[in-house]
């Protein structure tokens, strides 16, 4: 599972006068084989932890854990146990598909027999025999995501990250995404996805947290959302929920 205790991120400036409190106080839990949506508007603070809990970044205050392990005390038993999935591809051009998938294979410590086996398995699960030995830097974005599907999954990881993965897509394409979420949470893993797009959220997710300039303004199931009285259509619920929010903030700050 992951789980989140008051998490905080500063990014902090030379003067101090224009911090950016990138994250404040947010808590949730994620469960295996649930699918968990982290929703909110662009910089709104999900990339930033989504890199917390993957162990690129530090928090400034708060606990994160995964699968039990400490994000920051215990970061290297974190990166074994998860795969983190992005929007952009973040491929050596000129390396193949089969050249990508054996690198990061090895990097996870994957015996070469056993590396071997779960490459041919893969390319037969996400249909990459056309493309899987050419040079990532000529196939298409479609086909591009497939390779970074196949990389985030080599190491068969307890749980999955997918932070805004289909941004830049196709319909097809971000469709063959969704099957692959719903797989993942159907094997058991822990799925924790990131995203704008309220459609998705109503696909996909079995828990959700909104966030906004930071703060965490909604956090339980999917059902409870859709039950609630904020809004008819779930775009509708998600525009008030920032809306109060606003107007929240605002009276916070002229109390103060």
């Amino acid at each position: 599972m992951i789980e989140a205790k008051q998490v905080g991120k500063i990014f902090r400036t030379s003067k101090g006068k224009d911090d950016v409190r990138a994250v404040d106080g947010v808590s949730f839990r994620c469960e295996p084989g649930r699918v968990f949506a982290l929703l909110g508007p662009n910089g709104s603070g999900k990339t930033t932890l989504l890199r917390m809990i993957s162990t690129l970044m530090s928090p400034d205050a708060g606990e994160l854990k995964v699968l039990g392990f400490d994000c920051v005390k215990e970061s290297e038993e974190v990166r074994k146990r998860i795969g983190f999935l992005t929007g952009s591809a973040g491929l050596h051009e000129k390396l193949s598909g089969r050249e990508t998938l054996e690198f990061f294979g090895k990097l996870h410590g994957i015996p070469s027999a056993t590396l071997k086996k779960k490459i041919t398995e893969m390319v037969e699960e996400f249909d990459l025999t056309e493309f899987i030995d050419r040079a990532t830097g000529k196939i298409s974005m479609g086909q591009k995501q497939r390779i970074m599907i196949a990389r985030t999954l080599i190491h068969d990881p307890e749980v999955v990250i997918f932070d805004e993965a289909t941004t830049g897509l196709d319909v097809l394409a971000a469709k063959g995404l969704i099957d692959i979420i719903r797989a993942c949470r159907d094997a058991g893993k822990t799925v924790l996805f990131s995203t704008h797009i309220m459609g998705e959220v109503a696909l996909l997710a079995d828990d959700v947290t909104v966030l906004h300039k930071g703060r965490q303004i909604y956090s339980g199931s999917i059902e409870d959302l859709k039950e609630s009285q904020v809004g008819e259509s779930m775009e509708e619920k998600f525009i008030n929920l920032l809306e109060t929010a606003d107007s929240n903030l605002k009276k916070e700050m002229a109390s103060c």
